[in-house]
């Protein structure tokens, strides 16, 4: 063999030699790659973010616990470990703690608000609601804060407690029930509104030794204790039965009834109330144009109509099956 092809067959050695070696660390690379990661910088980043980006990275994530820090918004990433830029492999746990937010914070203002919307900015600021107190308030709406301890603006540390005032509403007004007993039905129903007491269920019962449409029982009894806005039951007397003389509406069980506005310059609000067997409805309800008249048809059901203009009582009525 020749010196020059030993020569040859040495260079052809050198190089598979050589070619085997980068193929080798090209392919650990590959390898190593694949089973590796640089560590993300997750410092005041969101827990939301971080969970995520460390999830698709294939790595664990463990929260070590949380702490308060006047640098590092709530809920922010304020320490990880390895540090970012290690390399790590997948699979691996990727350790962090969670900022608290400040250790102190401003009082919110909670006066005006409901009670209910208090308590959850309470506990989204890590306070505590130490007690509640109720009152009656005219001028504050029921179940919205009145005051507040401590007072808004203060500088305080969170897991503080706080104390809060609450409105229930108006102090209930009491009345003395009057004696309505023989009075007409019209004057029966204004003494009620204006004793701040509204028309409850009326009933009508036939005594012939008293006058027709009379009051001849009201419940709650005349002088009685009677908290404001409480519904008044009457009953009035009224015969029942086959009516006499009718015309052409009572022949089918309605009555016309029959309203014009008076005449002037601005438009009448008239409200007509119909009163049938302790239900009340409106059948009429509407800014009406002055010299108009409305007509409405109403059943002969012991149904009492109650006329309101401009939010004032100014007619009562009965309709039933009989007319004297």
């Amino acid at each position: 063999m020749t010196p020059r092809i030993i020569k040859t067959a040495g260079l052809i050695m050198v190089f598979c030699l050589i070619a085997g070696i980068c193929a080798y660390l090209t392919l650990s690379l590959i390898v190593r790659s694949e089973d590796t990661i640089l560590v993300p910088d997750l410092i005041n980043k969101d827990i939301v973010y971080a969970l995520e980006i460390l999830s698709d990275l294939g790595v664990n994530t463990k929260v070590k616990g949380s702490e308060y820090s006047s640098l590092i918004t709530k809920n922010n990433v304020i320490y990880q470990d390895p540090e970012p830029g290690a390399e790590i492999k997948k699979g691996r746990d990727v350790r962090i703690i969670i900022s608290k937010g400040p250790e102190t914070i401003i009082m919110p203002d909670l006066k005006g608000m409901l009670f209910q919307s208090a308590h959850i900015i309470l506990e989204e600021n890590g306070l505590i609601l130490n007690a509640h107190s109720i009152t009656y308030s005219k001028k504050v709406k029921k179940d919205v804060v009145i005051e507040q301890r401590p007072g808004p603006g203060r500088v305080i540390k969170r897991g503080s407690g706080v104390n809060l005032l609450v409105s229930i509403g108006s102090q209930p007004v009491f009345y003395k029930m009057p004696d309505l007993n023989g009075l007409p039905l019209d004057d029966a129903i204004i003494l009620i509104g204006k004793s701040n007491f509204v028309e409850g269920e009326i009933k009508s019962l036939f005594d012939a030794d008293k006058p027709l449409n009379s009051i001849t029982s009201q419940e709650p009894p005349s002088g009685h204790r009677v908290l404001e806005g409480t519904a008044i039951n009457l009953v009035i007397n009224r015969k029942s039965g086959k009516s006499y003389g009718r015309n052409i509406y009572s022949a089918i069980g309605c009555s016309l009834f029959r309203y014009r506005v008076k005449c002037g310059f601005l438009k009448k609000h008239i409200r007509v109330n119909i009163n049938s067997y302790g239900v009340s409805n409106d059948a009429f309800n509407d800014f009406v144009d002055p010299g108009h008249e409305i007509r409405i048809l109403i059943p002969n059901n012991d149904s009492v109509l109650f006329l309101y203009v401009d939010d004032e009582l100014v007619q009562t009525k009965v309709f039933d099956s009989w007319q004297r």
